[in-house]
């Protein structure tokens, strides 16, 4: 999931440096529909690990008073939330940027609604933001985590166990 992401993050810079689709530029509808299909799958990836991770801490609720696993659950809640409405917006923005979205070129997905510029400025600029915020997340995830590798206080030891 984590290499997805990423990708993601470096598709989409690649993506918006093409040049604007035209009659003598129609290469740039490929890159588009990979970033989709791939938003689209780690969005179903998503809210599975949402649910587990929801279903994880009710079975758990009464077993654990710990401060530093409660605050590992909340953390990974705040990040698969992030990811799950960063697709969302995404997708949004695509349905009413009035071009389709087959997923992995064999399922023609509905549109929302019609092409609506306000509204795709709208959700891609929620998209956008949700992105830099889930950057920014990511970024204090894999900070915490290494400090806890290079203080070896066993907290990475209790990764896997999860």
């Amino acid at each position: 999931m984590a290499i997805n992401v990423f990708f993601l993050f470096m598709s989409s810079w690649w993506m918006l440096a093409l040049p604007l689709p035209s009659e003598n530029f129609t290469f740039r509808e490929l890159p588009f529909q990979l970033h989709k299909n791939i938003g689209i799958t780690i969005f179903v990836i998503a809210i599975y690990l949402l649910a587990v991770r929801v279903s994880k801490i009710r079975r758990n609720a009464f077993k654990s008073n710990i401060k530093s696993e409660r605050s590992v659950e909340k953390g990974h809640l705040v990040l698969y939330f992030l990811i799950t409405f960063c697709c969302i917006s995404g997708y949004l923005s695509s349905s009413y940027s009035g071009w389709g979205t087959t997923l992995w070129w064999s399922l023609d997905l509905p549109l929302w609604a019609e092409e609506n510029d306000s509204l795709n400025i709208l959700f891609s600029d929620l998209h956008l933001w949700s992105c830099w915020a889930l950057l920014l997340v990511i970024a204090g995830h894999v900070g915490v985590a290494l400090y806890h590798a290079f203080r070896s206080d066993l907290t990475t030891d209790k990764m896997y166990r999860w």
